[in-house]
């Protein structure tokens, strides 16, 4: 999502900020029913194009919203959703995005709320890191030919207690609702939702050996200098990486081909 869909998720998400604070561990709940509301979306043309037609008032829109969810769902739903209503949005399809979007953060302030949220990054990025070698598995995680109940329970299954029960809400629901995504693709978005609610950039950074707890600090301290914001790595061990190191911050990658920067890193963590 880009440009006006992004400016619109970016407001409301701010203001949906404070009500989250406040719900503690309520905002599970109304992440929740948040995530019914996509599916609901993702189902009804008709509804989609309702909620983000550029040519009704922002307030036709959220009257809509509440005269189909009040009552039904928490009023902290129903009013962050007639907020997206309001707003504007390039296509219908970035409104359901971005209900998406706040339904897992919802969730994720509810592990903020109970200490849990770098657990559940932590988790999430280990579960991407295992699914690559489980091709069955992560097969079975997206087969079409499966129910989304049946991709949940299989979650489940695999998972239940050995992950922090916010972590297994999570993979849960992007099993049931892959929403034209990979399995991989889903765990990458929620693991940056963590991070920015951590107030930190995700640095995907695979290399050859592994890294030394010194060698960690000062790639950290040198992506934090490039970026100018706290940045959290994530570590993996691939000896096929060409040149020894790929990072990957956001859409940008550094890698062999960007000599220059790889050359200089190497050279300053070798200290």
């Amino acid at each position: 999502m880009r440009g006006t869909g992004q400016a619109s998720l970016d407001q409301v998400a701010g203001l949906f900020e404070p009500v989250l604070a406040q719900a503690g561990p309520d905002a599970a709940v109304i992440g929740e029913q948040l995530f019914a509301l996509v599916d609901a979306l993702d189902s009804s043309g008709s509804l989609r194009r309702a909620l983000s037609d550029p040519a009704r008032s922002g307030d036709d829109k959220a009257a809509l919203v509440t005269g189909l969810l009040g009552g039904k769902v928490d009023g902290r739903v129903t009013e962050v959703v007639a907020g997206l209503a309001r707003a504007r949005w390039s296509a219908e399809a970035d409104l359901v995005t971005a209900v998406e979007h706040l339904g897992l953060d919802a969730v994720l302030a509810a592990a903020e709320h109970a200490g849990a949220l770098a657990q559940v990054e932590d988790e999430l990025f280990r579960l991407d890191r295992m699914l690559v070698g489980q091709r069955e598995l992560r097969q079975a995680l997206t087969a079409r030919g499966a129910d989304a109940g049946q991709r949940a329970r299989l979650v489940r299954t695999v998972l239940e207690g050995k992950v922090h029960a916010f972590t297994l809400q999570l993979v849960e629901r992007v099993a049931r609702a892959p929403r034209g995504r990979s399995v991989s693709a889903s765990l990458g978005l929620v693991g940056r939702l963590a991070a920015a609610r951590r107030e930190r950039l995700v640095a995907a950074v695979s290399v050859a050996t592994t890294l030394t707890k010194a060698q960690e600090a000062r790639l950290t301290g040198l992506l934090e200098q490039a970026y100018g914001r706290p940045v959290q790595l994530n570590l993996s061990v691939d000896p096929a990486v060409i040149g020894g190191m790929r990072i990957q911050v956001g859409s940008e990658v550094v890698d062999s081909t960007v000599l220059a920067r790889l050359d200089d890193a190497r050279r300053r963590l070798a200290g």
